[in-house]
């Protein structure tokens, strides 16, 4: 079963994402294979944040595809507007999920069965707070062990 954090008051979960997708590579050695990540959110989303990956930093790239671009096999960002099981057959990623939408992803299961790590985006706007809360109970009764990060408006 996967490890579910939550980061919670996020001031801009586009540049939050960013710098997530970073410190997780960052942690990797020369040893290990870059960790893979999968980022779910709405397509609004997905189109700032695909447009920030390109610009967020000078010094590091993020590389970075759509699930169903011919190089999400090996692009070790991916993102997807839905878990879509058969579409991420034909990825490795198994690594970190990312959600940044609001709803509670109706193949939960799958996901914490597939990924080593959950990560649930929340920012300081009122729905998304509430939507947040009911996907933490969500995941509390499936028996996850659940950690909270508050980020008091890090962006």
């Amino acid at each position: 079963m996967a490890r579910v954090d939550f980061h919670s008051q996020v001031g801009d979960k586009y540049r939050y994402t960013c710098r997530l997708a970073r410190k997780i590579f960052s942690l990797a050695t020369e040893a290990q294979a870059l960790k893979k990540i999968v980022v779910v959110g709405a397509q609004s989303d997905l189109e700032t944040l695909n447009e920030l990956l390109w610009s967020f930093s000078t010094e590091d790239f993020l590389p970075h595809c759509y699930i169903d671009d011919d190089a999400a096999s090996f692009t070790p960002i991916v993102l997807a507007t839905a878990f879509d099981e058969s579409q991420f057959e034909q990825i490795p990623h198994q690594d970190v999920f990312i959600h940044l939408g609001q709803e509670i992803l109706a193949d939960i299961e799958k996901i914490t069965n597939r990924f080593e790590r959950v990560i649930e985006v929340v920012s300081m706007e009122e729905e998304d707070v509430l939507a947040g809360r009911e996907r933490y109970k969500r995941y509390r009764t499936m028996g996850l062990e659940l950690f909270n990060h508050d980020q008091k408006g890090a962006r």
